[in-house]
């Protein structure tokens, strides 16, 4: 019998039972396995799933001298958990009081410090494989793709957050990971930087994405610092008059 012969219900029922699992590329994909939303949420209804992917690679492409992973993803990394956050070589000594602010507290934080390649992808497959790890945040500047598989595949057995920083370069490599984002900072209209940010979904498992997301992404210790301006200063009585009585 072909399957032109079949009922239009029977047909339509068949149709869902073998394609329930299949992506189709005009709608965005079931996450791997869960997700951890990503604090914005128009930056959300982009995402497969709705937010982050858990065992699953995310890379964040940027340029030289750009570091706006903090804005994005403080906000996840604050309501993933309590366990460690590692972070496998960082340029820069994370600013834990800002961190706080955003809701990341520093005793979770663990840095490996190394500057060799190799051992970056030692420690971050060994921070993915550590029992009381929530994510793994590790910046590799040069990576090969068979490499990215490997973690990809640990992340996924030990189900994990993993980013992985990269620069904007780096785009036109072929990459094993489910997500590939290209940050920017966003402008006000007149080319002057802004509180918001531009990320660019170049990757995902649904249809193409013409357009950047962008959305309010302040500096954690800019918003620390403007949020203190804002407050009212007390007033002060001065205690310091001079007794004039006469004699």
């Amino acid at each position: 019998m072909s399957l032109a012969t079949v009922p239009v219900e029977a047909r339509a029922g068949l149709h869902d039972s073998l394609h329930a699992d299949v992506w189709h590329a005009h709608t965005l994909a079931a996450p791997v396995a869960h997700v951890v939303a990503t604090g914005a949420a128009v930056l959300d209804a982009q995402l497969p799933g709705g937010g982050w992917p858990v065992g699953a690679l995310t890379e964040l492409l940027q340029n030289p001298y750009q570091h706006s992973e903090w804005r994005l993803l403080a906000p996840a990394l604050a309501r993933c958990g309590t366990a460690a956050v590692v972070l496998v070589a960082p340029p820069h000594v994370p600013f834990g009081p800002a961190l706080s602010a955003r809701g990341v507290a520093s005793q979770r934080l663990l840095w490996v410090h190394t500057a060799a390649a190799a051992q970056r992808l030692w420690a971050t497959e060994q921070a993915l494989r550590c029992a009381g790890v929530d994510a793994v945040l590790a910046w590799l500047p040069q990576v090969r793709p068979e490499q990215l598989r490997r973690l990809q595949m640990a992340a996924s057995e030990y189900n994990r957050l993993l980013f992985v920083m990269r620069p904007s370069a780096a785009r036109q490599e072929s990459s094993p990971a489910v997500l590939r984002l290209l940050l920017a900072p966003g402008t006000d209209g007149l080319d002057r930087p802004s509180d918001t940010l531009q990320v660019h979904i170049f990757k995902r498992r649904g249809p193409p994405l013409d357009h950047a997301v962008v959305f309010a992404a302040p500096h954690a210790g800019l918003a620390q610092l403007l949020a203190a301006a804002q407050r009212p200063l007390p007033l002060f009585e001065s205690h310091h008059a001079l007794d004039r009585t006469a004699a």
